[in-house]
């Protein structure tokens, strides 16, 4: 991947030697009578053979003010200013810059242009969608969409589809990874016509009437055959993907009205009440292609004769039919945060360039609306890289300081109880439902009880959190640590420790109740 640019010279030792060579300093607390970190998280990262060199701590009590007024105080600070990976907290900063910039209402517009004309309720020409990026352009969605052409009078449809895509610069269009995982959903590279996060879900669960195999997926395509020849085998459903094969043929086409044929085959266990089997594999115009005749379809339209689907920008003869408004930002940020959402987030770094600075939408200008934004708000953050706003990146760096003054900031924002209402919450919903389960057990004898609201980040040597703890005695937190070492995943008990020591008001536990 391109990195991004201007300030990781200053910091690219940091950033190169997250394998290993940040972590020869000494990680015993013994040995630096000034560690502020409490006993319980220090024992943790020694037992899991993680140095306190790899972690970096902040802690900020948010103090309550008239709106607009909140005051942060240091409470906690471990290697806080130094750059790290973040991983997928990095959406904490995109999330909240997009929230504030574009506003919770904003809508992404879909619009769709014809070349031809409506008589006797066939459109006789061709179709032309342009799109801006929306991130959600989901079948639901899909289904409004094709209401609307409706309603103009429209039943039948002669003609093709061509696809704008000039509202992204090719290069963001590629198709790069940083774990060549190209099949994965996470892994889907943005689109300003992305149908469905391009990705095929499949259902497979046993049939409650017999011994069989259920199979369906989202979502319709118009051309697509699925042959089942699975065998039902009395097993567990531990790693059930481990027998399945899986083909999809044809793969890639350039015959988007093809007909393709998913086929299933191998052992399936009974034991299994119903999975998913996510894949990405057609190519975006097919995918596109079919998803759309397949929704007209489903929605009563017909076709003279399938349609083909290309790229190609609107003709200036081209009239405009109608535009189509996608759900509110809100809610999308709703997804990015509560499931981490790479594809997303990705899109919403894009739309920022894209209404600030114009198409073609480049990440690069991304960033720099951001960093203005950054500045507008008084926040100067030495050493960040931005490379796509996702954290589905190996050169993405932020400190934990740095993204606690965003958490701080966000309070003081009129979109502050929008953004803190799109993390996930600890023991109920996201990345965070099956955290601190027990430990919030113990407070539920509470009448207000308390609360974390936690942004969940982790790439391979990578584990982070950021979010916001308000603990039992109701005093609120901001928090961020960032874990960067061959066995971060062996830090979730350390960062669960210290959630766990907010919530029990560890700096100032004599203010429990």
């Amino acid at each position: 991947m391109k990195t991004a640019s201007r300030s990781i010279a200053k910091y690219v030792l940091a950033i190169l030697c997250f394998g290993g060579c940040i972590y020869g300093l000494s990680a015993k607390a013994e040995d630096n009578p000034d560690n502020p970190i409490p006993r319980a998280i220090v024992n943790s990262l020694e037992r899991n053979q993680i140095p306190l060199s790899a972690i970096s701590i902040s802690v900020t009590e948010i103090e309550p003010g008239k709106p607009g007024k909140h005051q942060g105080k240091a409470i906690l600070g471990w290697r806080e200013s130094e750059p790290m990976n973040p991983a997928s907290t990095m959406k904490v900063l995109t999330t909240l810059a997009g929230l504030d910039i574009l506003g919770p209402q904003y809508r992404w517009r879909t619009k769709i242009f014809t070349d031809g004309v409506i008589r006797q309720g066939t459109l006789q020409g061709n179709l032309y969608l342009q799109g801006s990026g929306d991130p959600k352009l989901i079948p639901e969605e899909l289904a409004k969409l094709m209401k609307d052409i409706q309603a103009l009078g429209i039943q039948k449809i002669d003609g093709n589809l061509f696809f704008d895509r000039s509202a992204y610069a090719p290069s963001v269009m590629e198709h790069n990874t940083i774990d060549g995982e190209s099949l994965r959903a996470y892994n889907v590279p943005p689109d300003p016509l992305l149908y469905a996060f391009r990705t095929l879900s499949f259902q497979l669960g046993k049939s409650r009437t017999a011994d069989f195999i259920d199979i369906s997926y989202t979502p319709t395509l118009s051309q697509l055959k699925v042959v089942n020849q699975m065998q039902l085998v009395d097993r567990s459903c531990d790693n059930w993907k481990s027998n399945i094969r899986f083909n999809l043929d044809p793969e890639t086409t350039s015959s988007t009205d093809q007909a393709i044929t998913a086929q299933f085959s191998g052992s399936f266990p009974s034991a299994c009440k119903g999975v998913n089997f996510n894949v990405v594999a057609l190519d975006p115009n097919t995918f596109l292609t079919q998803g759309f005749a397949a929704a007209w379809e489903l929605a009563g339209g017909t076709w003279v004769k399938p349609p083909v689907g290309k790229d190609g920008t609107v003709p200036l003869a081209a009239r405009l039919l109608l535009q189509f408004e996608g759900i509110p930002l809100a809610d999308d940020v709703q997804d990015i945060n509560k499931y981490s959402n790479n594809v997303m987030a990705r899109q919403l770094l894009l739309t920022l360039a894209l209404e600030k600075m114009g198409k073609p939408a480049t990440t690069t200008n991304g960033e720099l609306v951001i960093q203005s934004w950054l500045k507008q708000n008084g926040l100067h953050f030495n050493g960040l890289v931005i490379e796509n706003g996702s954290g589905l990146s190996r050169n993405e760096a932020i400190a934990t300081e740095q993204m606690n003054q965003l958490l701080l900031k966000a309070r003081n924002l009129p979109v502050g109880e929008v953004f803190y209402n799109s993390l996930p919450i600890a023991g109920t919903d996201g990345t965070m439902r099956n955290r601190l389960m027990t430990q919030l057990r113990k407070f539920l004898h509470l009448k207000k009880k308390p609360e974390v609201r936690m942004k969940t980040g982790s790439l391979a040597d990578v584990r982070a959190i950021s979010g916001y703890v308000v603990s039992k005695s109701g005093k609120m937190y901001a928090v961020s640590s960032f874990i960067n070492h061959p066995n971060a995943w062996k830090g979730l008990e350390a960062h669960d420790q210290l959630l766990s020591w907010l919530l029990e008001d560890g700096p100032e536990p004599k203010h429990a109740r």
